[in-house]
């Protein structure tokens, strides 16, 4: 291929393959997303929950959080939302197939319109367990992806440069939350602590946090340099557009490989290739790309463009000035030295603002929920409940889960930073203390198999991870330290009067 071909600014029909993987890619986290709800939204937000949905629905309004769950006279049951993430898993399995890339172009537009509307419906009354900043992205994601259209035209330009236009405040914006928050991260000091400190470890977190401190400076560089400088590549020509996108997937992967971030980092992933055109994977491969026969699509030449009718380009374009004039809030919010975190600036939560860790934990603190059935218990009476994704048994070493999301897990963490003040926190405990059924399908381990303890405690641990000498002389993951008793042994009689 004729290098200076490829430094040209390509066609927007050289992005099919982009178009495949971010179609089907936003797709694949839908689904995860409204399995996640499906498995775990009624234990956490049910009518048994520990922030039950009807009540915030009978306190808060339409315009303060769209939900088909507010159209009927009993808005909410944990059947329908079963119902809900049952369509939504449906819609989100047909796009990974491609069944709406097939028609015309306008297809994959209701489905992903619908699986965005059916997501928001549970997002607007999750609360605290959905109030995470990839809630937003993947919305955002999926309004966009639909308008990609199907196969039987070119994919829009306007809607892969406002993809691009999305990375770079993902990325850009985390950059500057990082630069403008915490001193650590100015002093190059910030990846001493994090992967020890971060909210859910992954297998390789403590390799990477045993690096030499050498490591953890550049460590905190390389982010800034990718953050701060890569997303402004994703506008320039090929293939200078594509080098970009490749440096943010590279440092997105290695976020993937030491921690469990949800969707957050796939979903990166997925939407930079919106930068990556179809003849520069080809001269990177000197020839063919391999693997395209697995979307169903050859690789673009000029012959192979698919003319975009009038009124599909005038559709495209009318959307895309909207997006702009949505953007005008978040870019402001981007030039703020007040800069917003993980914001949105209206009810259908597109065109957000985004960002991560501008303030950094240094010291691991852990909640250990304990139960025993002893009246007068000795210490060997009381047995932990274990968390799927939270550290508790320090033998145990963390395991892979993004990008699935453990909610009550990651609440977990904000719990042990204060947000045990919270009310769904001592719903939680009453809820143990009842043996509830349903809370524990959301826990690795309930030592009493469902049964109700006579009495619960939670105390503070300060866990570090165990060093190479340790690990060896002892098997230990972590070593932790009691730090002392945040609740005292007490009943369900003890509980249950501040609960109601």
């Amino acid at each position: 291929m004729d290098v200076s071909g490829v430094m040209a600014v390509v066609d927007a029909g050289d992005f099919t393959i982009a178009r495949e993987i971010i179609m089907r890619g936003v797709a694949a986290l839908f689904f995860l997303a409204f399995l996640s709800g499906f498995r775990q939204f009624p234990a956490l937000l049910g009518k048994n929950g520990l922030s039950p949905a009807t009540e915030f629905i009978r306190r808060t309004s339409w315009r303060q959080g769209p939900s088909v769950f507010r159209w009927r006279r009993t808005p909410y049951s944990d059947g329908l939302m079963r119902i809900v993430c049952a369509v939504g898993m449906a819609l989100a399995a047909s796009a990974v197939i491609g069944i709406p890339q097939l028609g015309p172009a306008w297809a994959p537009i209701p489905i992903f319109l619908a699986m965005l509307g059916l997501y928001l419906s549970i997002v607007s009354i999750g609360q605290r367990f959905y109030g995470f900043g990839w809630e937003m992205m993947l919305l955002e994601a999926g309004f966009l992806a639909g308008f990609l259209g199907s196969h039987a035209v070119d994919p829009p330009a306007p809607i892969l440069l406002f993809l691009c236009w999305m990375v770079f405040r993902v990325e850009f914006g985390a950059g500057m939350i990082k630069w403008r928050g915490d001193p650590q991260w100015r002093n190059l000091t910030a990846m001493d602590f994090h992967h020890e400190t971060q909210p859910m470890p992954g297998p390789l977190s403590r390799w990477a946090h045993l690096r030499a401190p050498w490591w953890h400076k550049v460590e905190t560089v390389g982010n800034f340099v990718v953050q701060l400088g890569a997303p402004f590549l994703l506008f320039l020509p090929q293939p200078i557009a594509t080098f970009g996108a490749l440096a943010i997937i590279a440092s997105q992967l290695a976020l993937v490989v030491t921690g469990n971030y949800a969707w957050l980092n796939w979903l990166t992933i997925i939407l930079a290739t919106a930068a990556i055109s179809d003849s520069t994977l080809a001269w990177f491969g000197g020839g063919p790309w391999p693997g395209l026969s697995w979307f169903g699509i050859e690789p673009h030449t000029t012959a192979e463009t698919h003319a975009s009718p009038l009124w599909w380009s005038a559709g495209i374009m009318v959307v895309f000035l909207w997006l702009l004039v949505l953007s005008r809030r978040p870019l402001l919010n981007l030039l703020s030295p007040n800069q917003r975190m993980n914001a949105a600036f209206n009810v259908f939560k597109l065109v957000n603002a985004y960002g991560a860790f501008g303030s950094m934990t240094r010291v691991r603190r852990e909640l250990i929920i304990e139960g025993t059935r002893a009246c007068d218990p000795s210490e060997s009476d009381w047995l932990p409940y274990e968390f799927r994704g939270k550290p508790g048994d320090v033998y145990r070493t963390p395991r892979q889960f993004a990008p699935y999301h453990l909610r009550l897990d990651w609440l977990m963490w904000f719990a042990a930073l204060g947000a045990y003040r919270e009310p769904w926190f001592r719903a939680l405990l009453v809820r143990l203390a009842q043996g509830d059924r349903g809370i524990r399908t959301l826990l690795r381990t309930d030592p009493y198999d469902g049964g109700a303890p006579a009495l619960l405690r939670v105390r503070v641990f300060e866990y570090r991870y165990a060093t190479s000498v340790e690990r060896r002389e002892t098997g230990r993951y972590w070593t932790r330290e009691l730090q002392g008793t945040l609740v005292r042994p007490c009943s369900l009689t003890d509980l249950s009067p501040r609960d109601e």
